[in-house]
């Protein structure tokens, strides 16, 4: 639903969104009084002010069905207005807007379009029209950029423009680039300033606010640098730079302030930072939410008056923010050691990294030290009060400097848009994220089986397979992938070539790849007869590559080469494993020497101390700084082959996912979305709370989306089912009607291959002295022809939105718990997926000479689940158990359909800040 908000301007500026009240006359008047000449004409058609006075009337009225208006507030000002009046066709409104000159240009006359649609929608519009002159550049640009599918009929001198309000892909898209741009222009003050102020720094080194300016002054910070201590005399200096006993001393502008004043403080200072200029908050302090319920109101007053004073939040309660960049050097953060920071071992790399836990933000630093690997950009998000991992996605997405993505998430702010931002971003930059407190431990409670299975791991498991994002089990394989990454940015495929100079290893290395979906193909002839000609008797050539241990490093190194050009491998895995014959050095630098080709190489070192390093010639840390060499090449090593190959396999999986059609979601002409809104809307009208459709509704619903269900009739008694049961060819199922038994089978009730009427009735009264009243009558139902019985479900989330999920039905379905989910909205490529996901899928394809099933037919079904999915949010859960599928078609025997009302949540689609 749409509620209030703030939101970020083209310009960076931060605006805030809501309806407008009758408390606002005053300022609505002054903006449209303040309107230029020509502004004023363009939007009221003529020069007087007295339409505008009418408008003014209209606007403030109370709220109505038949109207609607947002006003956008800038620093607590009225800078902008939009409102809509319905039209005699009630699903038909006009739209009008009028920004305040200093505002036109900024995108506020979009933002206000898309919100005011977002909530027309909400009540009932379905199309917005508007009037404006026809040399009203500005507000057509507003229509036409929007996304929405605009027609344009022009009438002399002005134009009547109208359009549905659909969320389309391609609203959604247009969103999605406007958001970047405006988000990355109102991170610049944190990223790229040009000035700093630490507030709350002391004299005392292995402080907070100390350190941070040490680190400042190391990195070679290229900007302004000051430092307020309230404590400081008028000439004090702190680690050589200028103090200021209060921020108002503080020459203005400035782009960022680093507070590290205890928490009760930081509001103030944030309100006097703003006369500085100031446009980029790093909160230090602790003593927020993550103390309590006082912590919290500080929080929010914290939030409020940065989004007054327009400014961007990282924090509170983090360590801090940098950015390497040669024309930025920028370490704003506590931590001990960063790599690429200045007096580092290596220059600034290219990994962004993001934490939301400052404690493991300075461990991850510390071992992307230990390993070499330079950092383009850190952020510590501490409690994540504004600034997200949404954010910085849209950041780095931009960022020359960044080639890999690491993310430690512990929480999702809004994940319908981080899997957007992250869809778009995998596509040229690999995102590897490892999330904590992902288990199940968390899961409600529910009672279908699809909901029973989707826990907070499976539902993050499903939007980072679709978005393409690589998880990772643990701190360790995320270091594993990442410097796998940093060094093979071109893609790494299945083919795998091992390549070693001891037999033991080289067994591991082949059972790893194996356990990890990898191939191991025979190299090509040629390969193999170059390889016989350059190593020694007793060498195998095949795949895996035994050089014997007695091999010199030039030939390990010509052997290699050798393998990297084959045409038929996509990667190579060097293991070396210590021997007294030739020297581990020669090979590691044998390894070394051969990278550089096209086919990425990895290397194993039996016995390294580090579990991953990076190998590079023993002069590249001279060839890194000296212009005249060319840097040597660094190649990623292991220190146990199953680390490698798992890191290989992750990278291989995203690189096929980078290959995939991107798959489109389908439009269905043959549903009937209002039949199953009327359903929806009478069963809530009528119980309030929601609960169980009963067994007709149920099909009914699930009809006007396309999705075969097998007929049924309802029987309150014995006499009743039996003369049901004559009416149909061939035995009957008889199953207890009421909604709320979920395992009917386990209960006794079930009863199958009924072949006379009469046998239904002693069914049912058999049925009815074990059930009771809980058996609510029957429903009698023609036998199902067997096939493979699968399991098709929905389960709503809050946060995430519906997900789909698929597996293995009837009996099987808790014996196996072969599931498999996916977010909506689904494409035609994710319900392919989906479905092959599952062990059991190979029953569908024809199993021990069983004839192929009908996949297409479940394709489409998981399709029609999708959208009727995300159409009807109150489908809190839905099981159709089992969905029989066979050569051709596929029927749902058994469903399960419990609604709720919808939980008032802010619309994950709009542009706004958290």
């Amino acid at each position: 639903m749409w509620s209030e908000c703030d939101a970020v301007l083209r310009d960076g500026g931060i605006v805030h969104l809501r309806p407008v009240t009758g408390d606002d006359e005053a300022a609505l008047r002054a903006l449209h009084e303040g309107l230029s000449p020509r502004a004023a004409y363009l939007r009221f058609f003529t020069a007087g002010r007295a339409a505008a006075a009418w408008y003014v009337d209209h606007l403030v009225r109370a709220p109505a069905p038949d109207h609607a208006a947002l006003a956008a507030l800038v620093g607590g000002r009225i800078v902008g207005v939009a409102g809509y009046e319905r039209l005699d066709d009630p699903t038909g409104a006009e739209v009008a807007f009028a920004v305040e000159d200093a505002q036109q240009g900024c995108g506020l006359g979009t933002l206000l379009l898309e919100h005011l649609a977002s909530y027309a929608r909400e009540h009932g519009v379905r199309r917005f029209v508007a009037e404006t002159l026809a040399d009203n550049d500005m507000m057509m640009a507003v229509f036409t950029d929007a996304g929405f599918p605009v027609k344009r009929h022009h009438d002399g001198g002005t134009v009547d423009v109208s359009f549905p309000l659909v969320a389309g892909e391609s609203l959604l898209t247009a969103q999605d680039h406007r958001e970047g741009t405006a988000d990355v222009r109102s991170l610049t003050a944190l990223l790229r300033p040009a000035s700093v102020v630490v507030v709350g720094a002391s004299r005392r080194p292995r402080t907070v606010g100390h350190e941070v300016v040490r680190n400042l002054l190391a990195s070679g910070f290229a900007g302004c640098l000051a430092v307020v201590n309230p404590h400081a005399g008028d000439a004090d200096e702190i680690a050589g730079v200028r103090t200021y006993q209060s921020i108002l001393d503080v020459p203005a502008p400035v782009d960022l302030a680093v507070l590290a004043v205890p928490a009760p403080a930081v509001t103030t200072a944030v309100e006097q930072c703003a006369r500085l200029g100031v446009k980029g908050l790093v909160v230090l302090s602790a003593g927020f939410a993550e103390v309590g319920v006082q912590g919290a109101a500080r929080e929010r007053e914290l939030l409020a008056a940065a989004r007054r004073l327009g400014m961007r939040l990282v924090g509170p309660n983090c360590m801090g923010i940098a950015n390497l960049a040669a024309d930025v050097r920028l370490n704003a953060t506590f931590a001990p050691n960063i790599p690429g920071g200045r007096g580092a071992p290596q220059p600034p790399g290219r990994v962004g990294f993001l934490s939301q836990s400052g404690g493991l933000g300075i461990a991850l630093l510390e071992q992307a030290s230990t390993l070499g690997l330079g950092v383009s950009t850190f952020v510590s998000v501490g409690n994540k009060a504004d600034v997200s991992g949404n954010d910085l996605l849209m950041w780095w997405e931009q960022d020359p400097d960044t080639d890999v993505i690491a993310l430690y998430l512990e929480s999702f702010g809004n994940p319908r848009k981080f899997s957007r931002i992250a869809r778009r971003v995998s596509r040229h930059t690999p995102i590897v994220a490892v999330k904590g407190g992902a288990s199940a431990a968390g899961a409600r409670a529910a009672s279908s089986h699809t909901a029973a299975a989707a826990s907070p791991a499976v539902q993050v498991s499903a939007l980072f397979r679709q978005a393409g994002v690589i998880a990772v089990d643990g701190l360790g394989e995320l270091f594993d992938v990442v410097t796998l990454l940093a060094h093979h940015r071109v893609g790494v495929g299945r083919r795998l070539a091992i390549v070693g100079n001891a037999g033991g290893p080289l067994i591991l290395a082949a059972d790893a790849t194996a356990a990890a979906g990898l191939d191991l193909p025979e190299l090509a002839e040629p390969t193999r007869r170059a390889l016989a000609d350059l190593l020694p008797a007793g060498a195998a050539v095949a795949n895996p590559v035994d050089t014997i241990a007695s091999v010199s490093g030039a030939a390990f190194e010509q052997a290699l080469r050798i393998v990297l050009a084959d045409d038929g491998i996509d990667a190579v895995l060097a293991v070396i494993a210590p021997t007294p014959l030739t020297g581990r050095d020669d090979l590691t630098a044998a390894v070394v020497a051969a990278a550089g080709s096209s086919t990425p190489l990895t290397a194993v070192v039996l016995g390294q101390a580090a579990r991953v390093r990076t190998l590079t010639a023993p002069d590249s840390a001279d060839s890194a700084d000296s212009p005249d060499k060319a840097p040597s090449a660094a190649v990623p090593s292991f220190a146990v082959p199953e680390d490698a190959v798992r890191a290989l396999s992750l990278a291989a999986a995203h690189t096929d996912w980078l290959r995939r059609p991107r798959g489109t979601v389908p439009i269905f002409d043959d549903i009937v979305p209002e039949t199953a809104r009327g359903i929806v809307d009478a069963t809530l009208a009528a119980r309030s709370a929601g609960g169980w459709l009963q067994s007709a509704a149920a099909a009914q619903l699930l009809a006007a989306y396309g999705i075969p269900v097998a007929r049924s009739e309802h029987a309150a008694s014995a006499q009743e089912a039996a003369a049901v049961a004559e009416h149909i060819d061939g035995p009957v199922v008889l199953k207890a009607a009421n909604p709320d038994l979920v395992h009917k089978t386990d209960l006794g009730g079930v009863r199958l291959d009924l072949a006379t009427p009469a046998d239904v009735a002693d069914a049912f009264r058999s049925m009815q002295a074990q059930l009771g009243e809980a058996m609510g009558g029957a429903v009698v139902q023609a036998m199902v022809a067997p096939g493979v019985e699968t399991l098709v479900g929905i389960v709503q989330d809050p946060a995430f939105g519906p997900l789909v999920g698929f597996g293995l039905g009837g009996v099987l379905t808790d014996l196996l718990a072969d599931r498999a989910f996916r977010l909506v909205p689904l494409t035609d490529r994710d319900a392919a997926e989906l479905v092959r996901a599952v062990r059991g899928s190979t029953l569908l394809f024809g199993f021990r000479g069983s004839p192929p099933c009908d996949v297409a037919a479940v394709e489409d079904i998981l399709l029609r689940v999708a959208r009727l999915a995300d159409d009807l949010p109150e489908v809190v859960e839905m099981d159709m158990n089992p969905l029989i599928v066979h050569e051709r078609g596929a029927v749902a025997v058994d469903v399960k359909i419990r609604l709720a009302p919808v939980p008032e949540i802010p619309d994950p689609t709009l542009r706004r800040l958290r």
